[in-house]
């Protein structure tokens, strides 16, 4: 039986209302039906109504701030431009042309973030480098020229005192002409604490005054945006250029914090910059993201000069969907951008990082116990360091000490620069610090790491100098060293979270960087004075060289990094291209994973995912859902809760449709046959549903507060005296995702992480129940953990 419905426009008969006739075919049955309007209908604008949305309307398909977005809708969304797209590049070669730009959009963008986050991330490092010397001395040949620059260009200087070069003076030597006194020392003290304050004051009332979005890492609110948040003005135009100026202030400060994170929330700024120069990706929230994970990957490679790192450290750690398409433009956005990096070369040394090393000593197997133990270190301080700073960053959120935050920063700027100063291995900057501990001792090293007694009898290669004895420049630097070590791993808990840019990745690196060493030069020590031991004569002669404490403070870096990140694979390979030697990733790799083990063992969340949860942010992680519940336990309404909001397809009036908005604050409404029958049309969001009837009563005639509202095909049937009524069925979402009432809440968890839903509406037999907002299910999953469910803050 087929049937075919005719509804002419216009009407020539006006007393005929309907005609049927029915035509037997064969086996088949036609059955047609001829509809005309009736006077009465044609004078209410029924039989002639047009769907004014025919023609898509501004900001309609469009979220609010702090709502998620509807991945499904998002999709589909693109999936029909692209057809319209197809179909059209047949019509003329214009089209066609037109296709072609908007396939390449994407390798546009990707370009462009690449250039931007390369060029700003070397302007940063060359900004940093200056600055951080500016606290003390300058250069008085070109006052913008860093301490090694200024003496690159020195004449006057000797390689043994290649640091030292007249165009270069401390300011006590400018100010007094005195450079050894004790009163040359308080002077060179008292302007590097000044400095340092001037600089974190400067930062944070940058980021108070114009972009408070530009504090902290931005790498917990990068996650959540990635899976489907929307938080506006994070990733706008001040947002990125505070974020660069008050970058380069807060490192230059001396704070215990490093720009690899922020560079990530950089590079992420210029993806979204790059996006509203395309309808493809400004139109579309889904889109927008898998450019924003590219961008990432981007800030990752220009961070530590590690593209491959960048990519992977995109795919484990931020992003949410990552297709496959998405990770050859990572790739290639962060190609870009380390080629960007390397073209500008900040650090003089041709790498593009400054703590690049090359080991050349293997390691051997009975090595591995040391290397596993930095990785116990690693995974005890991640976890230490995790729980303090949350319980100092809630204390943050819960008193007064949140009202002052640039009062805070100043504090504990000054109590940094007072406590680092003394010692050389904390008044130079981390990043100095890391590669001065990663360097093998060479014959030319000068640093009092390499203070050790020579034999005079040697005669080996420079690159291959045997074990020798520790000098007192050795043990003294070990002494400092351990000092270092515990001021870091106390000023960082407090540093981390305050109102300014501040990364992790140095300062956590630097406390096992220090930590390596240590362990390092005392294994090296045992190797020479006991080397008849059983564990040391297999593999190290007398005269050889064994040891390369450089190596354990490169382990060491990777395993507190992964303790306090939870990163695995991503964190390997960064370190891998750090040094550029395929030999050391199984020591590498033991150390993140047993770091990684004895985190977990203490709490599965990192410090990313825990700053997520302190903030409230609607974020779903990848953790299993164990607990044996139903979708009837959580949907809404529950038992005792007035009945669920919802509009009937064709008889709500506009009026009733503003009232239900006004009385309410729901995201949306399920649309049903009658409150009778409670049978499921679809869903329709509230923003749309705003937009619509504004719209409607802009640009229809005859639309007023009693017009019917209807979201069938057809019009109902409405007496002559009503108004005009408005057809919305085009904002209507059809095929609304429902689960029965008695799904099991893991596959409605496991349903909303790998589909992105923002709701799911609960049925049984096609007659609605109830609602699931993705709230709900971060509520119920807090409550299964014993944990307060009106922590979820946002919508």
């Amino acid at each position: 039986m087929i049937e075919i419905t005719f509804r002419p426009m216009s009407v020539f008969q006006s007393d005929i209302t309907l005609c049927h006739s029915e035509v037997v075919w064969g086996e088949t049955h036609f059955s047609l039906h001829l509809f005309t309007a009736t006077p009465t209908e044609e004078m209410n604008g029924a039989g002639n109504l047009m769907d004014f949305l025919d023609e898509p309307l501004p900001d309609v398909g469009t979220y609010e701030d702090f709502h998620t977005i509807d991945w499904l809708r998002e999709k589909s969304r693109d999936t029909d431009r692209h057809r319209k797209i197809t179909n059209r590049s047949k019509e003329s070669i214009w089209e066609f042309v037109k296709s072609l730009l908007d396939a390449w959009s994407g390798w546009v963008v990707m370009l462009l973030i690449g250039l931007l986050s390369g060029t700003l991330a070397g302007v940063i490092d060359l900004a940093v480098d200056w600055m951080t010397d500016l606290k003390e001395g300058v250069c008085l040949s070109a006052f913008w020229y860093s301490h090694e620059q200024c003496c690159w260009t020195s004449n006057e200087t000797t390689f043994a005192d290649r640091d030292k070069c007249p165009q270069w003076q401390k300011w006590a030597e400018l100010m007094t002409g005195h450079t050894e006194s004790a009163g040359a020392y308080v002077l060179n003290y008292f302007l590097y604490v000044l400095w340092a304050l001037f600089f974190s004051f400067l930062a944070v009332s940058l980021v108070r005054v114009f972009a408070p979005y530009a504090c902290g890492s931005g790498i917990p609110e990068i996650k959540t945006i990635l899976s489907g948040f929307i938080i506006r003005g994070y990733l706008g135009k001040w947002t990125l250029l505070i974020k660069t100026v008050t970058l380069v202030l807060a490192v230059s400060s001396g704070l215990s914090l490093g720009k690899e994170g922020p560079l990530v929330h950089v590079a992420c700024c210029c993806g979204n910059l790059f996006c509203s120069l395309f309808s493809k990706y400004s139109k579309n929230e889904g889109k927008r993201r898998e450019v924003l994970s590219a961008a990432a990957a981007a800030g990752v490679s220009v961070a530590f000069g590690a593209p491959i790192g960048g990519v992977l450290f995109s795919l484990e750690e931020v992003s949410y969907y990552f297709p496959l398409k998405t990770l050859w433009r990572s790739f290639f956005a962060a190609l870009v951008a380390a080629f960007t990096l390397r073209s500008i070369n900040p650090f003089g040394n041709n790498r593009l990082v400054l703590f690049y090393v090359e080991y050349h000593t293997p390691w051997y197997m009975a090595e591995l116990v040391p290397f596993i133990l930095l990785g116990v270190f690693g995974g005890l301080w991640g976890t230490l360091f995790i729980r303090g700073n949350i319980a100092w960053c809630r204390r943050r959120k819960t008193t007064q000490l949140g009202k002052y935050p640039v009062l805070e920063v100043i504090v504990v700027t000054g109590i940094t620069a007072i406590l680092a100063f003394p010692n050389p291995y904390t008044r130079r900057s981390t990043s100095e610090l890391i590669s001065e501990l990663f360097n093998d001792c060479g014959a030319l090293e000068s640093s009092q790491l390499c203070d050790y007694i020579n034999n005079p009898n040697m005669s080996r290669p420079e690159d291959d100098i045997p074990d020798r004895p520790a000098g007192p420049g050795v043990y003294m630097a070990l002494w400092q060293l351990a000092l270092a070590l515990i001021f870091k791993i106390v000023i960082t808990i407090f540093t981390f979270g305050m109102k300014i840019p501040s990364g992790l990745f140095i300062p956590s690196m630097a406390v096992g960087a220090i930590a390596g060493r240590i362990v390092g030069i005392a294994v090296e020590q045992m190797a020479y004075h006991h080397h008849d031991w059983i564990i040391f004569k297999n593999w190290c002669r007398p005269g050889a060289d064994c040891v390369t404490p450089g190596l354990y403070a490169m382990v060491g870096a990777a395993a507190c990094l992964g303790g306090v990140t939870r990163m695995t694979v991503s964190l390997v390979v960064i370190m891998f291209e750090l040094t550029g030697g395929l030999e050391y990733i199984v020591p590498l790799m033991a150390a993140a994973v047993t770091s990684k083990w004895v985190a977990d063992a203490f709490g599965k969340e990192g410090i990313y995912e825990a700053h997520i949860r302190l903030n409230g942010y609607p974020y779903l992680d990848q953790d299993e859902f164990t607990h044996r519940t139903l979708a009837t336990d959580v949907m809404r309404p529950r038992r005792n809760e007035p009945p669920l909001s919802v509009l009937t397809q064709d008889s709500t009036t506009v009026e009733d449709v503003e009232t239900l908005i006004k009385e309410t604050d729901y995201n949306g409404f399920p649309v049903v046959v009658s409150r009778e029958s409670e049978r499921l049309i679809g869903f329709v969001q509230r923003r749309d549903l705003i937009l619509a009837i504004k719209n409607a009563r802009q640009k229809q005639d005859g639309v007023v507060s009693n017009s019917v509202v209807y979201f069938t095909e057809d019009a109902p049937q409405l007496p002559a005296s009503n108004p005009q009524p408005l057809k919305l069925r085009r904002i209507l979402n059809l095929s609304p995702f429902t689960v029965t009432d008695h799904t099991p809440m893991e596959t409605v968890v496991d349903i909303f992480r790998k589909l992105g839903l923002r709701q799911c509406l609960v049925t049984r037999s096609g007659r609605l129940l109830g609602i699931i907002t993705k709230k709900d299910v971060l509520r119920h999953m807090a409550q299964m953990m014993n944990q307060d469910p009106e922590s979820i803050m946002f919508n």
